[in-house]
Protein backbone atom coordinates (compact mmCIF):
# COMPACT_ATOMS: atom_id res chain seq x y z
CA UNK A 1 0.00 0.00 0.00
CA UNK A 2 1.18 3.52 -0.72
CA UNK A 3 1.70 5.68 1.85
CA UNK A 4 -0.13 8.67 0.27
CA UNK A 5 -3.82 9.02 0.94
CA UNK A 6 -6.20 11.02 -1.55
CA UNK A 7 -8.01 14.12 0.06
CA UNK A 8 -11.25 11.69 0.22
CA UNK A 9 -9.31 8.93 2.05
CA UNK A 10 -8.02 11.07 4.47
CA UNK A 11 -11.40 13.02 4.86
CA UNK A 12 -12.87 9.47 5.68
CA UNK A 13 -10.96 8.93 8.15
CA UNK A 14 -11.52 9.10 11.42
CA UNK A 15 -9.77 12.04 14.19
CA UNK A 16 -8.34 8.47 16.03
CA UNK A 17 -5.97 7.60 13.31
CA UNK A 18 -4.10 11.27 13.43
CA UNK A 19 -1.44 11.93 15.09
CA UNK A 20 -2.42 15.21 15.48
CA UNK A 21 -6.24 15.15 15.26
CA UNK A 22 -6.58 18.26 16.47
CA UNK A 23 -5.21 19.62 13.06
CA UNK A 24 -6.29 15.92 11.41
CA UNK A 25 -2.18 15.80 10.23
CA UNK A 26 0.22 12.74 10.29
CA UNK A 27 -2.70 9.69 9.74
CA UNK A 28 -1.80 6.16 10.71
CA UNK A 29 -4.46 4.03 9.70
CA UNK A 30 -1.82 1.22 8.69
CA UNK A 31 1.77 0.24 8.84
CA UNK A 32 2.94 2.07 6.03
CA UNK A 33 1.79 5.17 7.07
CA UNK A 34 2.83 5.20 10.93
CA UNK A 35 6.59 4.83 8.87
CA UNK A 36 5.58 7.46 6.86
CA UNK A 37 4.41 9.59 9.92
CA UNK A 38 8.15 8.86 11.59
CA UNK A 39 9.80 10.07 7.97
CA UNK A 40 8.25 13.17 7.94
CA UNK A 41 8.37 13.66 12.11
CA UNK A 42 10.86 16.59 11.68
CA UNK A 43 8.30 18.93 10.08
CA UNK A 44 6.29 18.79 12.80
CA UNK A 45 6.06 21.86 14.29
CA UNK A 46 8.61 22.02 17.98
CA UNK A 47 5.56 22.37 20.60
CA UNK A 48 3.43 19.64 19.03
CA UNK A 49 6.52 16.76 18.38
CA UNK A 50 5.45 15.13 21.73
CA UNK A 51 2.19 14.64 21.45
CA UNK A 52 3.41 13.25 17.48
CA UNK A 53 6.27 11.18 19.02
CA UNK A 54 3.89 9.49 21.20
CA UNK A 55 1.48 9.41 18.87
CA UNK A 56 3.62 7.25 16.38
CA UNK A 57 4.77 5.09 19.24
CA UNK A 58 1.09 4.13 20.18
CA UNK A 59 0.67 2.89 16.51
CA UNK A 60 3.62 1.71 15.64
CA UNK A 61 2.71 -0.92 19.05
CA UNK A 62 -0.62 -1.65 17.13
CA UNK A 63 0.76 -2.38 13.87
CA UNK A 64 3.77 -4.20 15.35
CA UNK A 65 6.36 -1.25 13.44
CA UNK A 66 9.71 -0.56 15.04
CA UNK A 67 9.87 3.23 15.65
CA UNK A 68 14.26 3.50 14.93
CA UNK A 69 14.57 7.64 14.67
CA UNK A 70 16.15 8.32 17.58
CA UNK A 71 14.38 11.42 17.16
CA UNK A 72 11.12 10.24 17.68
CA UNK A 73 11.79 8.32 20.45
CA UNK A 74 13.59 11.26 22.54
CA UNK A 75 10.33 13.48 21.87
CA UNK A 76 8.37 10.19 22.95
CA UNK A 77 10.58 10.26 26.26
CA UNK A 78 10.67 13.78 27.12
CA UNK A 79 8.20 15.74 29.23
Amino acid sequence: MSDRLSYDQKKELPDSVFGLPERREYPMPDAAHVRAAEAYFRYCPDELKHRLAVAILQRAKLFGVDVESPVVLSYATAD
